[in-house]
């Protein structure tokens, strides 16, 4: 054997080793043979949340006017442009006043006859409208905004609840005065030594003791739970997500409830035979499901936009006219609340459109 060759065994033989060592290193010790410690990348990805006392909070800034444009572009479809939406969700905004400002106490939660509870009016650290804004917002694209968006879209929600002024650039070099300006700061207290650690315990024993009466328990409990039919499939076929071992199957939501009830309690139910067959409009369904048009469109009846069949009635035929309109949103054909553009290849956009124009056939 030549040298050169030898040379090649040799290398090859201390990559295969090098390989070997990094699969041993990754292994889980507390599970050998089950996953892997999680990598410092890994877990720095998923390590963003935002504490009260702002430990974790990221450098950034971002203004009230930039916000407007961010909210409008992104978040008012579901919130309504000034958070007062409640056709989606409960509204943001509002309850609040210049005195609960002040006092940091919201006078109107203390109101029975009040119609409703705000978030503004509920929430006590700004922390946690910029941590759950930046980990599960937009709802179609969670941990999709930066932290300047994130920044510039909680300014927006406190001027709207006229925290801070119109020209305000909230960061996190200033986030902590505008704690002090929350309504309803001194709403929530710390001092019930329920969180472990030191940073926020006041009081010495938990404020709650339950005990466990291990008295008149019932053999084994029923639980139930549904989905509305329109929301059903909007995050696919719950049966085909789930393992197919143990108890849990996961429910046929491919098919209307009573149907997928009907196929679940049989005994020979098995993953294949809650399959539903093949529909010539597959392919345009699949590409709602998957672009998350299901969300705010049901195929006959209106959820937060009108429904398929309507769109396809006043549209028929206007392929052009429905890809258009698909891939660049807009407002005020069929209501007030605006959808936002859709970001599909525009193949997908076209094969919608294409549906929509022929009748949306289910």
């Amino acid at each position: 054997m030549s040298k050169f060759l030898k040379a090649i065994g040799h290398t090859a033989t201390a990559v295969t080793l090098l390989c070997v060592a990094g699969v041993a290193s990754a292994q889980s010790t507390a599970y050998p043979h089950v996953g892997r410690n999680a990598t410092p990348k890994e877990v720095a990805a998923w390590d963003i949340d935002v504490r009260p006392d702002f430990k974790g909070l990221p450098a950034g800034s971002g203004s009230v006017e930039k916000g407007q444009d961010v909210w409008e572009a992104k978040c008012a479809q579901c919130h309504g442009v000034f958070g007062e939406s409640n056709e989606v969700f409960s509204p943001l905004v509002g309850g609040t006043t210049a005195e609960d400002v002040k006092t940091g106490h919201v006078a109107n939660l203390m109101r029975p006859d009040f119609p409703g509870r705000t978030t503004m009016m509920k929430v006590a650290t700004v922390s946690t409208l910029w941590d759950y804004i930046y980990r599960a917002m937009p709802w179609t694209s969670p941990k999709s905004l930066k932290p300047d968006e994130v920044y510039a879209v909680t300014a927006y929600l406190l001027n709207l609840a006229y925290v801070v002024p119109d020209n305000f650039t909230l960061s996190n070099t200033n986030i902590a005065d505008v704690q002090q300006r929350m309504p309803n700061r001194n709403g929530m207290t710390t001092q019930h030594a329920l969180w472990p650690g030191q940073e926020f315990r006041g009081a010495t024993k938990p404020d709650t003791a339950n005990v466990a009466c291990m008295k008149d328990c019932i053999p084994e409990a029923k639980v139930a739970s549904m989905l509305p039919d329109y929301a059903r499939n909007a995050h696919g076929n719950l049966a085909d997500q789930n393992r197919s071992i143990g108890q849990q199957k996961g429910a046929d939501t491919s098919r209307p409830e009573s149907k997928a009830m009907t196929s679940a309690s049989s005994p020979a139910a098995s993953n294949s035979a809650v399959k539903p067959a093949a529909k010539v409009a597959d392919p345009a369904l699949a590409l709602l499901q998957k672009n998350n048009c299901l969300a705010c469109h049901a195929h006959d009846r209106k959820v937060v936009g009108p429904s398929l069949n309507d769109i396809a009635k006043k549209h028929s035929g206007k392929v052009d006219y429905l890809t258009a309109k698909i891939k660049s949103g807009g407002s005020g054909v069929w209501g007030s609340i605006p959808m936002p553009a859709q970001s599909a290849p525009d193949g997908d956009i076209k094969t919608i459109a294409n549906w929509l124009a022929a009748g949306a056939a289910k």
